[in-house]
């Protein structure tokens, strides 16, 4: 049996998890954002001490980060410039002159990564199918690039028109680049993201030159402090579409990152679920900073691969920067522990997206900190045992956080310090519910018969109330929910997905070009795969991104994974209509149907999971203390008994209202509901028929 950890950066807290056999330790540590590895060492020691291993005792290491994402959001990356083709050195700033909200007279639209001065341009034309139409200026290549260096230009992205059909004019920009700047950071939107819609394209590959040496940094002191504190193995980065890579691809690609700990959340939950035989699920994931919550339907979690970072409108689509990546389909809201609670210009309870982070952290932290966040409120209505949060190693204080509440959200509204904590959590509560209804009707979807999968630190605390807010009366907490993404990290393969442009349509299918391309994607793949699978066997799976012609939007089709032919062609275009009609209702007859792109994906098999044997009923354990607790249904404050997870029987059942209470989190039972522990340990939670 090999010993494998994984690392999850959050905004708050470092999670980690070692795994050897059906043996598992975890535990939590406080991020220190100004130098991220610090604490995942710190981390390390403590869990293979825990664990009682030596660090040359671990065979893999498995890490997923905010930090990209946290990068752009506060606009630390480097000092980025774009070089583009000429007459197009506005694409970043007109995006597709779409307005987010059409009746706001004042919207603020996203400023672009790169500053006007330091977009240039360069001579150079390709047309659509790739042909030259004007060879690349490589006279006025250079002086663009003096220019550049005098201005101190620490990144560069090169996106060039048609560039994702023939990349040829990239290329060859980068390598004039590298001989008259040796050493600089280069992107190339043919590598970045090659397909068609310039904005989208530009954007993503600007994003990865604007993180890319922050990263690449970040993840050379990250692998010099392993290997200096003995860790030998190889290490992994989570991407943002679930698979795994190498550190040389993560520190080529961090924009594939963006989404690392969410997608191992995501993971984690479709595990789960295969475990227990459940088809449809709601992967709910509450951490310190943010809340996610991703659908899964067959054990596969939905997949998408557009994505927007640092929106200026509060979770409205459309108000951020986008980015072209395969990633998992989600929606992040800022209500995590630390996000903070105030009172807006209207009267009303607002909760984030601004957070406390773990420096200085909510108001009960007692590190500085003075606003009231999520953990406040939740310390305040008696849901956390003071002396026992985070495990016993962040002692809390429930007068910093009633007097926090009580200046800064119930002074404005004539409310007591508690009341207020229990407003501020009724409307994080709200706010993560309606994201969840959202998502369910942009996907196309329902709550009937779905299963709600709680986890991260405040997933366990807020879940059971989400549930009743979306009509879902089944909840469940799987062991490790505290630290749930990083548990997610060991249960996913090693995979890398290409995505490429290229136009066709039904009517005038070119075959020998559509094979050709999947069959260089494949290989291109493979290779990346191939580094990090050390022999174990994998699986390919194909896309095709199509259209109606004249539509705005494609929806995704399977291919098979081999070369097409004539016959499959048509059985394609059929299940085209079938999908179309699946989320429309009706196809378009007599429409041709184009295709803009295809994504390959090569990934290692994942062993397969038997569904849990059920397991027969056993007596309740003894309460270990009661808490009074503030129910935020009701607002009526009664005395919950508190029961310890690990002295809990498989089969044992506890009615509502109670607490379950473990190292890294607690699950609230809430009143109306039952709890019982089943076969693996999991906590399934229903809600009794009214």
């Amino acid at each position: 049996m090999t010993a494998r950890l994984a690392v999850d950066i959050g905004g708050t807290f470092t999670d980690l998890a070692i795994e050897k056999g059906d043996q598992r330790w975890t535990t939590k540590v406080l991020t220190t954002p100004h130098a991220p590895e610090k604490g995942v060492l710190d981390g390390v020691a403590q869990v293979l001490a825990k664990a009682g291993m030596a660090p040359s005792d671990l065979s893999l290491v498995i890490h997923g980060t905010t930090l990209a994402t946290n990068a752009i959001i506060e606009r630390k990356g480097a000092k980025t410039a774009l070089l583009t083709t000429e007459g197009f050195r506005d694409v970043l700033a007109l995006a597709n002159e779409a307005r987010y909200d059409q009746y706001d007279l004042n919207i603020n639209l996203p400023e672009p990564l790169v500053r006007r001065r330091w977009r240039v341009t360069v001579a150079e034309r390709l047309d659509n199918t790739g042909k030259v139409l004007l060879p690349l200026d490589e006279a006025g290549l250079r002086e663009q690039i003096q220019f550049l260096k005098g201005e101190g230009i620490e990144s560069l992205a090169i996106g060039f028109l048609h560039a994702f059909v023939n990349p040829a004019h990239e290329q060859r920009a980068a390598a004039i680049v590298r001989q008259m700047w040796p050493g600089m950071a280069v992107s190339l939107s043919s590598e970045v993201s090659p397909e068609m819609r310039e904005w989208e394209r530009f954007s993503t590959t600007v994003a990865n030159a604007y993180v890319q040496p922050l990263m690449a940094t970040y993840l050379g002191r990250l692998e010099t402090g392993m290997r200096a504190a003995g860790v030998t193995c190889p290490l992994f980065l989570m991407l943002s579409g679930g698979g795994l890579t190498t550190i040389e691809t993560a520190s080529r690609f961090p924009i594939r990152l963006v989404e690392s700990g969410p997608a191992g959340g995501a993971i984690f939950s479709a595990f789960v679920a295969k475990q227990r035989g459940f088809d449809k699920v709601l992967s709910f994931d509450m951490g310190g900073t943010t809340a996610k919550v991703c659908l899964i339907d067959g054990f596969r979690p939905q997949a998408s691969r557009t994505f927007e970072v640092a929106r200026v409108g509060r979770f409205k689509k459309g108000s951020g920067l986008p980015l072209r990546i395969p990633v998992i389909e989600m929606v992040e809201i800022g209500a995590g522990g630390g996000s903070i609670a105030q009172v807006d210009s209207m009267g009303r309870i607002q909760v984030g997206p601004e957070s406390a982070g773990a420096d200085p952290g909510p108001a009960c932290y007692g590190r500085g900190g003075t606003h009231p966040a999520v953990t406040d409120a939740n310390l305040s209505l008696g849901r956390y045992e003071p002396s026992l949060f985070a495990g016993g190693s962040l002692p809390l204080q429930p007068e910093l956080s009633r007097a926090a509440l009580a200046e800064h959200v119930g002074s404005k509204l004539g409310l007591s310090g508690d009341m207020a904590g229990l407003g501020v959590v009724e409307m994080v509560d709200e706010n993560m519910a309606n994201a969840a209804r959202v998502h369910a009707i942009e996907s196309g979807k329902g709550y009937d018969g779905r299963i709600v999968i709680a986890f991260g630190g405040g997933g366990p605390v807020h879940g059971y109330r989400v549930a009743e807010k979306i009509g879902v009366k089944r909840m469940l907490v799987p062991s490790g929910a505290g630290v749930g993404s990083a548990i997610g990290f060991l249960r996913a393969p090693v995979a890398y997905e290409v995505v490429k442009s290229l136009y066709q349509r039904f009517g005038s299918f070119d075959l020998a070009a559509v094979n050709g391309l999947l069959g260089s994607m494949s290989a291109e793949a493979t290779k990346v795969v191939s580094e990090g699978a050390f022999g174990q066997p994998v699986e390919e799976t194909r896309i095709a991104y199509m259209r109606y012609v004249g539509q705005g939007h494609e929806i995704s089709v399977p291919l098979p994974p081999r070369a097409l032919t004539a016959t499959d062609v048509k059985e394609i275009r059929a299940l085209y209509d079938a999908e179309y009609t699946r989320f429309y209702d009706r196809p378009v007859p007599g429409s041709d149907v184009e295709i803009l792109s295809f994504a390959v994906t090569v990934r290692t098999l994942v062993p397969h999971v038997e569904p849990a044997a059920p397991v027969a009923d056993s007596p309740a354990p003894k309460p270990i203390r009661t808490q009074m607790v503030r129910d935020t249904a009701t607002g009526e404050v009664t005395e919950w008994p508190v029961y310890d997870r690990e002295h809990m029987n498989l089969g044992a059942t506890i009615p509502g209202p109670a607490i379950v209470a473990e190292a890294e989190t607690s699950t609230l039972i809430g009143p109306g509901w039952t709890c019982r522990m089943d076969g693996l340990g999991y906590l399934d939670l229903t809600q009794e028929a009214a």
